[in-house]
């Protein structure tokens, strides 16, 4: 059973980290969430994103009564962060959620 989790749970990550996906999600309305640092938003983020750090994403969300159906677009600086964050609000209920990937795939393929 715990092997075929960790299968499913790759293949689900195989399948983010698309520029493209991430931005026809985006240009729908999804909110774009960047998990990386203060320092690392204020040197640099994408349009209409608001920073929220991976380790505090869930509660933060939460805090702010997000709903759950909400369609959000987590990026960070190389998909990790970004990842750790998508897994968690997914595992807590959220369920449009995008690992979009880092931050420079992101922004050369801008849609």
């Amino acid at each position: 059973m715990c092997l075929m989790v960790l299968t499913v749970s790759k293949i689900s990550v195989a399948q983010d980290m698309n520029p493209v996906i991430a931005w026809k999600k985006i240009n729908k309305g999804a909110m774009i969430l960047d998990v990386r640092t203060a320092e690392e938003f204020a040197a640099g983020h994408l349009e209409g994103a608001i920073n929220i750090p991976f380790n505090i994403a869930l509660k933060e969300l939460n805090k702010q009564n997000i709903a759950k159906d909400t369609a959000i677009v987590l990026y960070c600086r190389s998909g990790r962060r970004s990842g750790i964050a998508n897994d968690e609000l997914a595992a807590a209920g959220y369920t449009q959620t995008y690992n979009g990937g880092g931050i420079a795939a992101l922004s050369a393929n801008k849609q």
